[in-house]
């Protein structure tokens, strides 16, 4: 047991709940170009043992480990969100006591577990990643992606600042994929509140801290847009891993 928080991940994008919470933690920078999630090439069969599906059975990330409290294991950003709520925001700060508000914070989480994460992240796949374009993937998941920001903007439009009470982790859920709707081709041109939304909370200290976490980013400074170079960077890195993902795997040697 190594007495401490350790977020396996890429980035802190989606948990600045460590650093809004004040929490000490690590982050291991998982390899996807390694396959260090599933390591590697091996056989499904030979792939029970390996360290990080122990922690994660889905071998994704990211996955928390707390070292504070017997090596517990958590996975799934949403998840993560509502332990450390649980067991380190004893103050309250980012989970309501509030039964209603309570309940409202996590039906946001949910929602942006099930639609705005995984719509923009096939948004992501169809328009940046995958080896030929589909028109059809690109504009399905383009368009289900835009109506899901348009619902945070009927959210936001009675003038709220959040979107539920006070900051909460329902924000940070759904900051950590609003953020990037530049990246899948999309637009805020009908979602004004979810803009000035997004530089509010791109505004808060912790939000900046967390931003850099494991390395120095921009897409705050930069107002949320990516640069064609950047972008063209991203897109080179990601497609190696993903066609990497989807080789079938090594038989086993027979011995």
């Amino acid at each position: 047991m190594s007495g401490e928080l350790t977020l396996h991940a890429q980035r802190l994008e989606g948990l600045h709940h460590l650093e809004e919470l004040g929490l000490t933690y690590k982050v291991h920078t998982i390899s996807f170009a390694a396959m260090e999630q599933k390591e590697g090439k091996l056989p499904q069969a030979l792939m029970s043992d390996h360290w990080f599906l122990k922690l994660n059975p889905n071998g994704r990330i990211p996955t928390l480990v707390d070292g504070r409290r017997n090596d517990f294991a958590v996975f799934e950003s949403g998840a993560i969100l509502l332990y450390l709520a649980e067991h380190y925001d004893h103050e309250h700060k980012l989970l309501s006591e509030d039964p209603n508000l309570r309940s409202q914070a996590i039906q946001w989480v949910m929602w942006q577990m099930g639609g705005l994460g995984p719509m923009m992240g096939q948004a992501n796949h169809f328009y940046r990643y995958a080896p030929e374009k589909i028109p059809y993937g690109i504009k399905r998941y383009q368009d289900e992606s835009t109506r899901l920001l348009q619902v945070l903007e009927r959210q936001l439009s009675d003038g709220r600042e959040y979107l539920v009470g006070d900051y909460s982790i329902a924000d940070i859920a759904c900051f950590s994929w609003a953020a990037f709707y530049d990246y899948p081709g999309l637009s805020l041109e009908t979602c004004p509140h979810v803009e000035k939304w997004l530089h509010r909370i791109g505004a808060r200290p912790a939000v900046r801290r967390g931003a850099n976490v494991p390395t120095p980013s921009t897409l705050i400074e930069d107002n949320f847009k990516f640069a064609s170079a950047k972008a063209d960077e991203m897109v080179k890195e990601g497609q190696k891993w993903i066609q990497q993902s989807v080789k079938p795997a090594e038989a086993k040697p027979s011995s």
